[in-house]
């Protein structure tokens, strides 16, 4: 009887023992799966972060480029107008400019959109405004406030 309860007694250890190795050994693989997955994809967000950077920082700099080549267009050999005549706005159009102001007979008035780059497409906003002036919707409204001693 003992020599029974010992052998199962022994047994019982055996499986304790098996079912420990089959669980420390399976975790600790599927750990290491675990690990290397987590830096594949740490590595792969990383690359990906860099490059979301890297792509920030060019379209930073086109736009930036872009706002100076607006800003300095009436000083380009290219502008065919005085400089002294053309007036920033920025948005939704680039300049305002009065050919003759400088002589104090303003003969025109010419609105211009600046672009630069490969891809100088004007926006929808901006094929919507130069419709409308094609179409002649403009037209001069005068705001007069009243001075401080007729209030």
């Amino acid at each position: 009887m003992e020599v029974i309860a010992l052998t199962i007694i022994i047994i019982a250890v055996a499986a304790i023992l098996g079912i420990l190795l089959v669980y420390y050994t399976t975790r600790y693989r599927y750990e290491n799966k675990f690990r290397t997955w987590q830096q594949e994809v740490w590595q792969k967000w990383e690359e990906e972060k860099e490059k979301a950077v890297r792509d920030a920082v060019a379209q930073s700099r086109a736009v930036l480029g872009g706002k100076f080549t607006e800003q300095m267009a009436p000083y380009l050999p290219e502008f065919k107008y005085d400089p002294t005549e053309a007036r920033f706005i920025g948005s939704p159009i680039d300049l305002i400019i009065f050919p003759g102001l400088s002589r104090g007979e303003p003969e025109e008035i010419v609105i211009m959109e600046i672009k630069s780059g490969r891809s100088a497409q004007l926006s929808p906003q901006e094929r919507k405004i130069r419709q409308l002036i094609e179409d002649g919707m403009v037209r001069w409204e005068l705001l007069q406030r009243p001075s401080e001693a007729e209030r």
